[in-house]
């Protein structure tokens, strides 16, 4: 995979507070399409019916190829383009945010509502948990049960993921890692067997790593 890596969040995920006696919600989710982002929008647009705005930001795409944004009754500039600043800031897409308002009676004034919705963005985005995708392989590895011990004792100081074993006629073990890392681990796997190691590439795709900010 010759694909960069990007930024998204991990999961949906929502937090809220409350400024001058208006509550506002931040919701944010991952999502894959233009009709992702609406069902998000659609779902959170039910849940929260009675309030008075659900104003919104998605962004599409490794290259921000779609960029939408709602003030949803709001002043002009006030809401939506707050949400996506703070998100373009991060660095984020494939991603969703709606942040819900009810009004608490105290007008907060443009600068205001740019400060109240920049801030629901931001805390929706934390929940949610900004991380960055890696281009990343599985593999399908395949050793006798004499050299166990040995990879298993490798794999703690290696980059990959063990995803799952069979102990059957031989020891069948899956691994995740990232494909910048891919050759490295396999080099190192193949020289702590003598060469005893079967190998076999399963999926490529996109995944969320630990070390990711």
């Amino acid at each position: 995979m010759s694909l960069k890596g990007y930024k998204t969040v991990l999961r949906e995920a929502r937090d809220e507070v409350v400024i001058n006696k208006s509550r506002f919600i931040g919701h944010a989710a991952p999502v894959s399409s233009a009709e992702d982002a609406l069902k998000f929008l659609a779902r959170i647009r039910e849940e929260h019916r009675d309030a008075t705005h659900n104003c919104y930001a998605y962004i599409i795409g490794q290259n921000a190829g779609i960029m939408r944004y709602s003030d949803d009754g709001e002043p002009s500039g006030t809401a939506g383009m707050p949400i996506i600043e703070v998100m373009k800031a991060r660095g984020v897409v494939d991603c969703a945010v709606v942040v819900t308002r009810y009004f608490g009676g105290v007008l907060l004034g443009a600068g205001g509502l740019v400060r109240a919705y920049s801030h629901g963005c931001a805390m929706a985005l934390d929940a949610a948990r900004v991380c960055e995708m890696h281009p990343t392989e599985r593999w399908l590895f395949e050793v006798a049960y004499p050299l166990w011990d040995r990879v298993q004792h490798t794999l703690k100081s290696q980059p990959a993921r063990l995803v799952g074993t069979d102990f059957a006629a031989a020891v069948s073990f899956e691994l995740d890692m990232k494909a910048a890392d891919g050759e490295r681990v396999r080099a190192e796997l193949t020289r702590v067997t003598d060469g005893r190691i079967e190998a076999l590439l399963e999926e490529e795709r996109f995944a969320p790593w630990e070390d990711a900010t």
